[in-house]
């Protein structure tokens, strides 16, 4: 059966910083459990405390721990490398904790972290690979992305790639060089790849093999066109503002929901509506946005499902 969880980063949890005064842990799950989710990514590393506390969590709210973010920043040196890699060891830890108290593993999603050129320049054109890797920086990133996998594997847990806008890993023939070179499963979230110019469900078709996670968000295609437009160079102000409510954006989840069901995808389904970090007298608004994005998918995997 699939199963329905959500992010901290669509109530505001972003980045190391851990988003805004009025998101605490303990609300955090409880607003999720009280929506009808039934689990959830974590969010930075010790967000929910040590290892321990966040299974006592987890177990506490009835919530299972689907994954988590991890990024990597790639193409800068070795050290960032590294110090990026042992906060992955820390998420393997909780990640791990929570599995033995639930008996769900979760998944390390993977991404890249680009760079500030790619910040400045998102949704590169399919055929412009000015600003893409090279073959030794590919290199790079399939030895560094293969050291995460080992270390997820030494904790029992399996290993996912999330495409993301203004990062090395953003087109199609991106994703598809990452495959090639790698042993990593694939994260397909439905905004990502449709903002980068790919559809959705083609990508479905073509890497379902690899995809074992699943992105269900719903984006404004304005918000990037005007960015692009201007020129801007404040990523985080105006990429707080793509992701939208479901049905609110461009993004065709119905289309998308008719062939991963009709394939018999059993996995989870993760919505993910990156925001700001939230203040605390906007979190019922927020929590409000959220339990309209279960109801709605609940119902619309349920209408598929029973058809």
């Amino acid at each position: 059966m699939i199963r329905i969880g959500n992010a901290p980063v669509s109530y505001g949890v972003y980045g190391e910083a851990a988003g805004g005064e009025g998101t605490s842990p303990a609300q955090l799950l409880a607003t999720m459990a009280e929506a009808g989710y039934e689990g959830s990514e974590l969010g930075p590393p010790g967000f929910f405390g040590s290892p321990e506390e966040t299974a006592d969590a987890f177990a506490r709210h009835g919530l299972s721990a689907i994954g988590a973010y991890a990024p990597v920043h790639f193409a800068l040196d070795d050290a960032t490398i590294e110090h990026d890699l042992s906060r992955i060891a820390i998420t393997c830890r909780e990640l791990a904790a929570v599995a033995e108290r639930t008996g769900t593993p979760g998944l390390v999603i993977l991404a890249d972290e680009g760079s500030e050129t790619l910040l400045h320049n998102p949704a590169r054109a399919h055929d412009d690979r000015t600003l893409a890797l090279d073959d030794a920086g590919w290199a790079r990133l399939a030895h560094y992305a293969q050291t995460a996998l080992r270390m997820a594997e030494d904790h029992g847990l399996r290993t996912s790639w999330h495409p993301h806008i203004s990062t090395y890993v953003e087109s199609a023939w991106e994703v598809e060089r990452l495959l090639d070179s790698t042993d990593v499963g694939l994260t397909l979230d439905i905004a990502h790849l449709q903002l980068a110019g790919s559809d959705p469900v083609d990508c479905w078709r073509a890497w379902r093999e690899r995809i074992n996670h699943l992105h269900i968000k719903d984006a404004s295609m304005a918000v990037l066109q005007d960015a692009k437009d201007q020129r801007r160079t404040d990523f985080d102000e105006w990429w707080a503002h793509v992701c939208v409510p479901f049905g609110k954006g461009d993004v065709d989840i119905d289309a998308f929901l008719d062939a991963v069901v009709a394939d018999g995808y059993d996995q989870w389904l993760v919505v993910e509506q990156d925001r700001e970090p939230t203040p605390a007298d906007l979190y019922p608004q927020v929590a409000q946005e959220q339990a309209h994005n279960y109801a709605w998918l609940s119902k619309a995997v349920r209408t598929r499902s029973q058809a």
